[in-house]
């Protein structure tokens, strides 16, 4: 403590109460097509009615990468989605009395990024969706016109005029109201159907709601809509005539120009959006360039990655320079649907050439086969991967268990919603497979389809070709190593080092209890915290590990004696 110069009485508290925290097993994570959504940004869904909501339903360029999603989600509630678009992708717009010209925004950024030209409404994603949506706005100047506000008059209580805020700073007419309408039907199923209501919005750039809010109507439409962006806010009083203050400037002093009732055409602002266009066709290079948002820990924190309908290259690229670089998360591939979808006889040749391209990795998982299951949005049977449910299988164990067993076998391993497998392993299909590790997915009457390997893609075999054991270390490594940086700047002495072994080994035995490992040991002290150690800033433990196996092979014997036979005399 600090040397004091006058007589007094210091107090000082010290913390020996770091402990080795919990960490989260269960956090899936994929990139893919999708109808709508944000693109290149993460997006946490955690059921498949937030899928829905936020990408939109599965159509016939998405729905592998829906499916995905949508399967993982079957079996836990915390799944990462990026979306990304090829560069024909356009947003729908529509202008003040106009079509506007197409757009590409990609997420909030982008829209924050981009000059607006001619669109005064803009959809808020790329993708032909958009051209569902129809959008109006309407101010004091429309609403009194009987021939044209009976749309609004029905969704709103009152005209739009002067809102407090503005009222109080001198100004005027800046209040208008805007409706989002799903006009084809495509969203809803009932065309004409009212999406969002934005009821007093304000036309000047610093306009509040009485809360202190925004009311500015490019903010509330950036921050509430899910449907649209403002583009040009000017657009909203072009062609207004007479005196008066354009949209988008400040309250002070501002009497806002009032949308132009002489014609029934320009009394209302917007229409019916168009000129979007869907690009979602997912090359290597978009995916790749989507699932790069996922390699830095420090930003996101992931466990179980879903290589959805990806080809080979891009699987290969997920397991080398996401997972087996991070360390701290697992990589699912399937096979190429043409390896296992109408191959007879193929199928265990092809599965070897995709193995083959996928590599040798700890931090990697590869299936066998491909489901087939009915999609209710479309009204069809199709294939899908079955990554999502692998990993889905090791997040239910989550909650069911622990990270440290096994998700595969009749207790844990029951895949969900599935009609058929798109082809059934023989017990030699199964004998050439699993030891170059593809995990076979059986039928077993009575019990459905059950994963039937916990095998990782590792070549080498050793304690870590199996996926408890990984995910184990996962488990343990991520969780020390958090814990560890509290021993950072402190000094590396026999206080320090038994400070760190007091911490680890509670950790290690309630893993131990909870049946993760047969024995461990942890050492740091003098033995391997040496002088040239100490001298080079360094602290080091050692966590010796023995981590419980799972079954994977049985043998049971049976023996017939005679009758006059004791089993004693027979070792029984």
């Amino acid at each position: 403590m600090a040397f004091q110069v006058s007589p007094g009485i210091n107090v000082t508290e010290q913390d020996l109460t770091t402990v080795v925290p919990n960490v989260a097993t269960t956090i899936g994570a994929m990139a893919g097509g999708f109808q709508w959504g944000p693109c290149l940004e993460r997006v946490q869904i955690s059921s498949e009615n937030d899928l829905v909501a936020l990408f939109g339903k599965p159509d016939t360029n998405t729905f592998t990468w829906f499916w995905t999603a949508a399967n993982y989600l079957a079996y836990a509630n915390n799944l990462w989605v990026i979306r990304n678009v090829g560069a024909a992708a356009k947003n729908a717009v529509v202008g003040d009395t106009d079509a506007g010209t197409a757009v590409t925004v990609l997420n909030k950024d982008s829209y924050d990024s981009i000059t607006f030209t001619d669109q005064v409404f803009v959809a808020k994603y790329p993708g032909a969706l958009g051209n569902s949506l129809k959008i109006q706005a309407i101010d004091s100047d429309g609403w009194g016109d009987s021939t044209i506000n009976t749309l609004f008059l029905a969704n709103f209580d009152r005209a739009p005029g002067t809102s407090t805020d503005v009222g109080n700073a001198g100004g005027a007419n800046d209040e208008m109201h805007i409706l989002v309408i799903d006009e084809d039907g495509l969203w809803t199923g009932t065309p004409g159907y009212i999406l969002e209501k934005h009821a007093f919005v304000s036309k000047a750039s610093d306009g509040k709601k009485i809360d202190g809010a925004t009311n500015y109507v490019v903010n509330v439409m950036r921050n509430e809509s899910k449907y649209a962006y403002v583009g040009l806010v000017t657009k909203f009083t072009e062609n207004s005539t007479g005196a008066g203050t354009n949209a988008g400037q400040p309250k002070a002093s501002a009497t806002f120009k009032t949308f132009n009732s002489a014609t029934a055409a320009e009394a209302i602002i917007g229409g019916s959006l168009t000129l979007g266009v869907s690009d979602d066709a997912q090359t290597d290079a978009l995916l790749q360039a989507s699932y790069a948002l996922y390699t830095t820990p420090e930003v996101i924190d992931i466990t179980l990655i879903l290589g959805g309908s990806s080809s080979t290259t891009t699987g290969r690229w997920i397991i080398d320079n996401i997972a087996s670089v991070r360390k701290d998360c697992m990589a699912f591939v399937s096979p190429l649907q043409a390896s296992v979808v109408n191959n007879s006889g193929g199928e265990v040749a092809a599965l070897t050439t995709d193995n083959t391209a996928l590599g040798s990795s700890s931090y990697a998982v590869m299936d066998s086969a491909w489901k087939y299951q009915y999609d209710r949005y479309r009204d069809v049977f199709m294939y899908v991967p079955m990554n999502g449910d692998i990993a889905g299988l090791c997040a239910r164990t989550d909650y069911t268990n622990d990270a440290w067993w096994s998700p595969a076998g009749l207790n844990r391993g029951t895949i969900k919603n599935i009609v058929k497998l798109s082809w059934e392993a023989t017990k030699a299909n199964r004998d050439t497979m699993y030891p170059i590790s593809i995990n076979p997915t059986i039928t077993m009457t009575g019990a459905g389809v059950v994963l039937w390997g916990d095998k990782t893609m590792q070549v080498v075999p050793s304690a870590f070709d199996r996926i408890n054991v990984r995910r184990l270390f996962i488990v343990l490594e991520k969780a020390i190593s958090i814990a560890a940086k509290s021993m950072l700047f402190e000094f590396n002495d026999e206080f320090t080092r038994a400070q760190f072994v007091n911490m680890v080994s509670p950790f290690l035995r309630d893993v131990q209890g909870r049946r993760g490992i047969t024995d461990f040991k942890v050492v740091c002290d003098s033995s391997n915290n040496t002088g040239q150690v100490i001298d080079t800033n360094n602290f080091v433990g050692d966590i010796y590990i023995k981590p419980a196996r799972s079954i994977n092979y049985i043998q049971l014997n049976f023996i017939a004696a005679r009758t006059d036979v004791s089993f004693s005399e027979i070792g029984g």
